[in-house]
Formats: C-alpha cells, sequence, structure tokens
C-alpha cells in the first residue's frame, strides 16, 4: 500500500457540485486501495471526509497559488507521512508540485479534470495559451496523469507528448453499481407528481447545475428561449424540472409554460430516479458532465448537445443518449420527443466504466 498525499487547493468538503463530488468521492473510493492524507484549504470541513485523513492547513487567500512557504510546509508533511506519491488535482499548484518531486522523491501524479487551457479558451479568456504552456509542463514533468476522458487522454498524449504508458482514463463516477428497482423510480415518479401537481400523462424532463458556473446558465437560456417554445408546438404533454443552486431571480420569477423551478433540493437523487429525460443543452465549457453520467446511472433517457456529452460514450449506453449536433434546436426537440419511446435499461458496461469502486481500483494500481 502506498501512502499518498493529495493537494486540493480549493474548497470541496462538504462536496455539493460535481467539481466537489469529484474530488471527494474519488479521495473515498481510492484510499480504500492506499493510505491518503489530503492538504487543501481552511474553507475545507475535515468532518466531511470519509475514509481519508484532512489537513486543511492552506490560506483561502488567491495568493495562496504562488506562496513559496508552501514548499516547506508540504516538505515537512511528506516526510512524516513517509509519502511515496503526490497527486495534484487540477495543474494549477504544478509549480510546486514538480519542487516537491524533485527535492522529496515523491512520484508526482496529475489528475486533470479537463484540459484547463482549452476550458477556458471556450470562455474566451485571453491568457488561454499562457495555461495551456504551463499545464503542459506540468503534465510531461509528471510522472503518472489521470484524465478524465479518453478524449482529454488522447488529445493530452498527441498535443503535450505524453507516453501512453503513464496516462489512464479516471472518469467521473456514481457510487452504484446497478439501476434502481422500477419500484423505486415509480415511488420517486410519484413523490414529483404530488409535489409539483404533475399528471400521469405528463413526461418530466430534468436539468439540473450550478448556475452561477456559465455554461450552465447559457443552458437553461436554451431551454427557456428555444427547447420550451418549440416543444410547446408539439402535440407533447410534460413538465421540465429545473434544479439547483443561484438560479438568477430574472429567470425564476418568471412565468414560463411548464416549466418548473425547484431550486437547490436536498436529495437530487429523487429527481433523477423520478423523471422520465434528462436535458443536457451544453455548448460551451470543458470535461464531462457530471450531471449527465449520473442522470444514466439513474436510468433515465438523456438528450445531450455533442459538447454537453463528452465523456460518455453512447456505446455503453444501451440507446439510452441521444446527442444532437451543434445548436439545432429543433433537432434537439425531436429528440426529446423520440427518447419518450426508449425503454432500454442502463447495461452492465456502464457502471464497469463508471463506478468509482471500479475506476479507483484501476487508477490505484496503475501508479505503483
Amino acid at each position: 500500500m502506498a501512502k499518498i498525499i493529495s493537494l486540493v487547493s480549493y474548497p470541496f468538503l462538504p462536496a455539493k457540485v460535481g467539481g466537489q463530488k469529484g474530488v471527494a468521492l474519488f479521495n473515498k473510493y481510492f484510499s480504500r486501495y492506499h493510505e491518503l492524507t489530503c492538504v487543501t484549504t481552511k474553507k475545507n470541513d475535515p468532518t466531511a471526509a470519509e475514509g481519508y485523513h484532512v489537513l486543511n492547513i492552506l490560506s483561502n487567500s488567491p495568493l495562496r497559488y504562488v506562496n513559496i512557504f508552501y514548499f516547506f510546509t508540504l516538505r515537512k508533511i511528506i516526510k512524516e507521512k513517509q509519502a511515496t506519491h503526490l497527486i495534484l488535482e487540477h495543474p494549477y499548484y504544478g509549480w510546486l508540485g514538480i519542487l516537491l518531486k524533485w527535492f522529496c522523491g515523491v512520484k508526482l501524479v496529475l489528475h486533470s479534470h479537463n484540459i484547463e487551457g482549452l476550458r477556458w479558451k471556450t470562455l474566451h479568456k485571453w491568457w488561454w495559451k499562457i495555461l495551456w504552456l504551463y499545464e503542459k509542463y506540468t503534465h510531461r514533468s509528471a510522472n503518472y496523469n489521470f484524465f478524465i476522458h479518453d478524449d482529454d487522454r488522447k488529445y493530452a498524449i498527441e498535443n503535450f507528448g505524453l507516453k501512453d504508458s503513464k496516462c489512464l482514463t479516471m472518469t467521473y463516477g456514481i457510487e452504484w453499481k446497478t439501476t434502481p428497482s422500477k419500484d423505486e423510480l415509480q415511488q420517486a415518479k410519484q413523490q414529483l407528481q404530488k409535489e409539483f401537481n404533475i399528471g400521469e400523462e405528463e413526461n418530466i424532463l430534468l436539468f439540473n447545475g450550478a448556475f452561477n458556473y456559465s455554461p450552465n446558465l447559457d443552458a437553461l437560456n436554451n431551454i427557456i428561449e428555444f427547447i420550451n417554445p418549440l416543444l410547446q408546438q408539439k402535440n407533447f404533454q410534460y413538465k421540465i424540472i429545473i434544479c439547483g443552486r443561484d438560479i438568477p431571480e430574472s429567470i425564476s420569477s418568471k412565468i414560463y409554460p411548464d416549466i418548473i423551478f425547484a431550486g437547490f433540493v436536498d436529495d437530487i437523487s429523487i429527481y433523477f430516479k423520478g423523471s422520465d429525460i434528462f436535458l443536457n443543452p451544453i455548448t460551451e465549457g470543458g470535461g464531462i458532465k457530471t450531471k449527465l453520467v449520473e442522470a444514466i446511472g439513474y436510468d433515465m433517457n438523456a438528450v445531450s448537445t455533442i459538447n454537453g456529452a463528452i465523456g460518455v460514450n453512447p456505446d455503453k449506453c444501451n440507446g439510452k443518449l441521444l446527442i444532437c449536433k451543434g445548436s439545432d434546436w429543433e433537432s434537439f426537440a425531436e429528440l426529446v420527443i423520440d427518447a419518450v419511446s426508449i425503454h432500454a435499461d442502463t447495461p452492465p458496461a456502464y457502471f464497469e466504466h463508471f463506478y468509482w469502486g471500479y475506476s479507483t481500483k484501476r487508477a490505484a494500481e496503475f501508479i505503483v
């Protein structure tokens, strides 16, 4: 069993949104195979960690990313824990990880959640190429590289000059190995029908996300401005439920036909289990869309743009994922109607790829 230090430079405990869950759940399941200590910022709650130790000692200040004194802090922890590996979540602390690799003899693992330079490029940041070059150097300096999906892994091998033998796809995952029972799904649907006064003949469509993130807010606007008006024109009975924090009041205070704003909910699993179709009209932003992974894991059918489906191979979904090219919202609306007639179940191959217990075992074996 290796001794691992994980360096997470931002708040993620307690985990509430997809990116935070991605780190917390990776650590939870990965720590079943190796001893893991997570060094992170003061805003994190150590009691929310499951299966691993948390040292929330880093400053919350943006200047933490250039604090050279953290080299000495981490060097001390590495020696005390007799750590063999250092995992960086994202490349932003690349300079620190590289110094610790050189002076402490640890193996450096970079856990990438996106090609960050390209993600910021899609968000129209002028400095994206500077970050891309820094990201490239950090990946090339690492002993092992984890990527969130195969396309990122292939991109990095080709454009960063990485060795395939040092790269692994370590996808965002789910915590269940099989789909919920039909009774469980039906009970959840009845709960939503009762709570929101939805008729039995109406299909329940779902979209959720954190709306302080511009790609999610843009997707919500796509639903309101294009997809819902198109569905209104068709002989189709439905309600769209929107879940998530930070829905702008300028949107949530208005009334749109057949749209329900549920806002932030304590248990999103009820909405995944009780809805029929997941809408994913994301047109920008990088990385795998965690909500889509969860939706199909709950046996939902899904309609997505190409960008929204990055990292989710339709071949593993048994026909449950329909993909619309570009921003053709007319086609998107037609696919929503087509999705109603899909009665297949999410197959075992999907869980073999996305279940955290399987994917972290592969990662744990890969780095030793």
